[in-house]
């Protein structure tokens, strides 16, 4: 673990009353005296250090070290720490030439320096998707947001990034830290972020939120036992494009929904593989067995790490997991379900750890009210529906998409609700209307990371992802898996957790954890 210089909020030179003490206690000062904000002594864009969210990121591969950046952006935001069991390392998938180090330089407003985050090597995810390898792990990250502050040299703000290799030593030492964003392999998401909320932490979450079925169900438990703000980094949530399927529908435009049929061109690394049977020397510095978490131990190989531990059962939650939450959140909303009475799959061939390569899933609903039954299927692997007859002469589906068919007509959208517009609308037109701005992009992180930062400072509005409305999305989500990995059809009994129709189904629901790493 490698630490800097110890924080003394809120801002003064040796203060040794933290921030948390020292905003717990503000609100009793205020009734003697009146405190002049920090921001209109100190000029536009200064946002005093009490005011600030303080955040450690947990996680600092590809995504992580994307998701860093959009937060840092926010002025509000003061990056403390970061954590990763990777200290650095070369091969990580940028998805364009010179993407870190050109996301770093935005950030830092320079148009030189960070060449060696982009080595810009191919690497090869798949036979049809190669990717340009970068440089990420906590020590880069470390230096980003020690190269960020660097340039703001403002009294009271500058402290040096801490750097921990385990989530477990960060949480214990950095007890005035605000918040955690979590960015780690699947089967990490609720080991970190149940630890984080038990000690207080408001909990920014990559998607999926959860590994299994057990862990949504915990981790909205204990979001609502602590009452910590919480967020899944589902963007299109509350989107405008949402918002306009959801009216439509309402208002009978097509009809009462029955179908909803949602393919992807997922997954982007290898599914449908062995486990390797030789081992690999672990690079210098990476702990592996952090790394791997609560999964059984296995050898080290680089099959399984950086990125393509989305295909690995243990790991991963497969092309569902990475991408059913977008569209899945936006179903979800639009059509008020809760939880599938029964789910089955049908796949390329199983493997014993990892995803087949492609598959087809089928999720029930029962009548919501007034609202029909509804059956959700899945496409992944690049199968796709039968083209709608609705298309028109000389279009084909795009390579993602989704569809809502109605009694009436069907809505055709991009893959999470975006661009939607009415195939065969109802009497009286499709009721298109300008598209209406607001809500996005707002302060660099968009509505998503706004919301949750909002109610990390006290804002009494509900992040429109969090744990406890998102653990209904993720429970349906793995039960698809669970249904590829069984091959049997699954009645769910929600109540209960369980699926009584297959014995089997348990070990996947709710999996042995290795000893240490109980939730």
């Amino acid at each position: 673990m490698t630490t800097e210089t110890p924080r003394s909020d809120p801002g003064e030179p040796g203060c040794t009353v933290t921030r948390r003490a020292f905003l717990a206690g503000a609100g009793v000062a205020a009734v003697g005296f009146t405190i002049v904000p920090r921001h209109v002594l100190g000029g536009g864009g200064y946002v005093a250090p009490s005011e600030k969210v303080t955040i450690a990121f947990i996680g600092t591969g590809s995504q992580g070290l994307r998701v860093m950046l959009t937060f840092l952006r926010n002025e509000d935001v003061q990056g403390v720490a970061v954590c990763d069991p990777n200290p650095s390392s070369a091969d990580y998938p940028q998805w364009s030439p010179g993407e870190f180090r050109d996301g770093v330089r935005r950030l830092l407003g320079t148009s030189s320096g960070w060449e060696w985050l982009s080595p810009d090597r191919p690497i090869v995810l798949t036979p049809a998707l190669t990717a340009h390898a970068g440089v990420s792990g906590r020590e880069p990250c470390r230096k980003i947001v020690d190269g960020y502050y660097g340039t703001q040299k403002r009294s009271g703000t500058a402290r040096g990034c801490a750097a921990y290799s385990d989530f477990r030593e960060l949480l214990e030492d950095e007890k005035d830290v605000d918040a955690v964003v979590v960015g780690t392999t699947d089967n990490l998401h609720a080991q970190v972020a149940v630890a984080a909320m038990k000690k207080g932490k408001h909990v920014y979450c990559q998607k999926p939120m959860t590994h299994t079925v057990y862990e949504a169900r915990r981790m909205a438990e204990v979001a609502r036992q602590t009452g910590v703000a919480t967020q899944v980094a589902v963007m299109n949530q509350g989107s405008d494009a949402q918002r306009r399927i959801g009216e439509w529908i309402a208002g009978g435009v097509i009809g009462p929904v029955r179908q909803v049929i949602n393919w992807s061109s997922r997954p982007f690394w290898p599914q449908g593989i062995a486990r390797p049977q030789e081992a690999q020397p672990i690079p210098d510095g990476l702990d592996w067995n952090l790394w791997l978490g609560p999964a059984p131990e296995r050898p080290f190989h680089h099959a399984y790490l950086p990125f393509v531990w989305r295909g690995w059962y243990d790991f991963g939650c497969g092309a569902l997991g990475d991408m059913g939450c977008y569209s899945f959140d936006t179903i979800f909303r639009v059509l008020k379900l809760e939880a599938p009475t029964s789910v089955e799959a049908s796949s390329t061939g199983r493997h014993p750890e990892t995803f087949p390569r492609a598959s087809i899933i089928h999720f029930d609903f029962p009548a919501r009210g007034d609202l029909p039954p509804v059956k959700l299927t899945w496409y992944d692997g690049g199968l796709k529906p039968p083209r709608p007859d609705e298309l028109g002469a000389g279009r084909e589906l795009e390579d993602e998409g989704l569809l809502f068919v109605g009694e009436k007509g069907t809505i055709l959208c991009g893959f999470n609700g975006t661009d939607p517009r009415v195939l065969s609308p109802s009497k009286g037109g499709s009721r298109e209307e300008p598209h209406r701005r607001g809500g996005q992009g707002q302060r660099g992180g968009g509505v998503n990371q706004r919301q949750w930062l909002d109610a990390c400072k006290g804002s009494k509005t509900t992040p429109g992802a969090n744990f406890e409305f998102s653990a209904r999305v993720t429970e349906t989500l793995l039960l698809g898996n669970v249904a590829i990995r069984t091959g049997k059809s699954l009645r769910w009994d929600r109540a209960n957790l369980q699926v009584p129709n297959v014995a089997d189904a348990e070990k996947f629901i709710r999996p042995e954890r290795r000893p240490g790493w109980e939730l």
